[in-house]
């Protein structure tokens, strides 16, 4: 096994990547417009938006490969590899989601943050993930890492739905959706769309890096187990050495 994860596949994507951010730097800085009430301000949401469409995708893709490994006979330890590469990812997008929506706030609302049902809610979620890493570390064999993580994030992602239609189920401060209510101009839909793609190649990216380097991980704590039980056997057998001389003198 190499030291690198990185691919041709990968440093393609890498590019475009790259090519992306400069895209969406161009138009959400530059070209979008200003929105009537919340002028300047709204660029905020070429960078909100997208991360939390990415962070809920990252979470459903440790859901389903949550799933894979469990319903998967053979328990591969590919899928709890995506799961757990997955989670780190939808939490690094969560936290963006939470520091720029508190940005939003404090010029919508004048707050950094308000106990609103969707900010809650969406907290509660960011928690749920940070946990869902702790029981991931908790220590055991691989295939029990991956049994009870799978079991944790299958029940996580539940609080998806739960986030997402807040807005409509409780009377809250944050803004409806503006694309579903088509409240976007052509330049500002366009830079949101711009903003999505470009995230999501950046999450397929993470993704192929992490799993890779778990799977290195995971190599590497199976050959220190198998050099520390070659250890034990020879101290073993030192150890007898002494006792069978004794009895043939």
């Amino acid at each position: 096994m190499t030291g690198s994860t990185s691919t041709r596949f990968t440093r393609v994507l890498g590019a475009a990547t790259l090519l992306g951010t400069l895209w969406l730097f161009l138009f959400g800085l530059f070209l979008s417009p200003d929105d009537i009430i919340q002028r300047r301000g709204v660029r905020i949401m070429y960078v909100h938006v997208p991360s939390v469409w990415l962070a809920y995708l990252a979470f459903v893709v440790t859901g389903i490969a949550s799933v894979a490994y469990l319903w998967n006979k053979t328990r591969s330890l590919v899928w709890d590899r995506i799961a757990g590469a997955s989670a780190e990812i939808g939490i690094l997008f969560m936290a963006v989601t939470l520091v720029t929506g508190s940005l939003w706030g404090r010029l919508s609302w004048g707050k950094y943050w308000v106990w609103d049902a969707r900010l809650t809610s969406t907290a509660l979620m960011f928690v749920t993930y940070v946990g869902y890493l702790a029981v991931r570390n908790l220590g055991g064999t691989h295939q029990q890492r991956a049994k009870r993580s799978a079991l944790v994030a299958i029940f996580a992602v539940i609080e998806i739905p739960l986030v997402h239609f807040s807005v409509e189920r409780w009377n809250t401060l944050h803004q409806e959706e503006s694309v579903a209510k088509g409240k976007l101009q052509d330049m500002m839909l366009f830079s949101l769309f711009s903003g999505i793609v470009t995230f999501t190649l950046l999450y397929v990216w993470l993704l192929i890096h992490r799993q890779r380097v778990l799977a290195m991980q995971d190599a590497l704590d199976d050959r220190e187990l198998d050099r520390a039980l070659i250890e034990r056997r020879a101290e073993a057998d030192a150890a007898a050495q002494p006792a069978t001389t004794s009895a043939g003198v």
